[in-house]
């Protein structure tokens, strides 16, 4: 509540040396604010928490950091705040120094709470129960270590789609669209769209071209021929060998991933500055 003081939770896996070597002046800025109430602090990624404990975590590291924590959080999602310790960082995007100058602000509770969409993964085997987890970033079903192109077969809503041949498929929010699904060639999607894009990687057939379409429909990805070495990956972290026959249900998840902005920033901004639009062309005049 106003007035009160604003409670956070901090991840910071000193297990990294990035983050280790930051670490003593970023305890020394959060002992700096009286009215910050550091409720915990997790150096190792495992500790549970929720609503009660805190108004804010504070994640240092990378996108991968948040990832974690974001699981790690399950159905009790916190806003996050993000200190980038890694390389590019779209959802740890503030500086140490940024960090530094927006801290006041963020004690006083002078910052926006977005919310985003998050999926659920459920892989359900051939033979054996079903697993699910929540991610934030993208599902990609693999050829992975078989080093062999795949058939997958992509219904949404129970309707077939298509078949892709191709090195994998992967599903993507439009948070994850600026991770894995760029780099296979799939579009930027705004944050805030209630979307999934769908990117085969490197397909035998050049008409097979990414596809967006609702969150709020069921996606099924089945493998009917998986060789060895054929992998589910959720959000880079959790691996998951498949078997022929094994399909993957990807779905809005029931809760949603939920960033704290500081003013001043935007998702356009982050793009200009972490992809590099700022520049120019060059063009010859002889």
């Amino acid at each position: 509540m106003p007035g009160s003081s604003l409670r956070l939770v901090v991840i910071a896996d000193l297990k990294i040396a990035r983050v280790a070597a930051a670490w003593p002046e970023m305890a020394g800025l959060l002992e700096s604010q009286p009215e910050l109430e550091v409720s915990a602090i997790d150096h190792g990624g495992t500790r549970e928490f929720g609503p009660a404990e805190a108004d804010l975590v504070l994640v240092l590291g990378g996108d991968g950091a948040i990832l974690r924590a974001c699981r790690q959080m399950g159905t009790n999602q916190l806003p996050v705040v993000g200190v980038n310790h890694g390389r590019l960082g779209f959802l740890a995007d503030l500086s140490q120094e940024q960090f530094r100058e927006h801290l006041p602000g963020l004690v006083r509770r002078d910052y926006q709470v977005v919310s985003h969409l998050m999926f659920r993964c459920v892989h359900r085997p051939r033979s054996g129960p079903p697993q699910d987890w929540l991610g934030l970033n993208e599902v990609v079903v693999s050829a992975g270590g078989s080093l062999r192109m795949i058939d997958v077969e992509l219904t949404i809503d129970g309707e077939s789609v298509t078949t892709y041949s191709a090195d994998g498929v992967l599903i993507s929010t439009p948070v994850g669209s600026t991770a894995h699904n760029l780099s296979a060639g799939g579009p930027i999607l705004r944050q805030d769209l209630p979307a999934f894009v769908i990117t085969p990687i490197c397909p035998h057939t050049l008409t097979n071209r990414p596809l967006v379409d609702s969150a709020d429909l069921t996606y099924r990805l089945t493998v009917p021929r998986a060789p060895e070495g054929t992998m589910l990956v959720i959000d880079g972290q959790i691996r998951v060998p498949l078997a022929p026959g094994d399909q993957v249900e990807v779905s809005r998840a029931p809760v949603s991933f939920l960033m704290a902005k500081v003013p001043g920033s935007s998702y356009y901004t982050t793009l200009h500055r972490k992809l590099g639009w700022g520049g120019r062309p060059n063009y010859r005049t002889d």
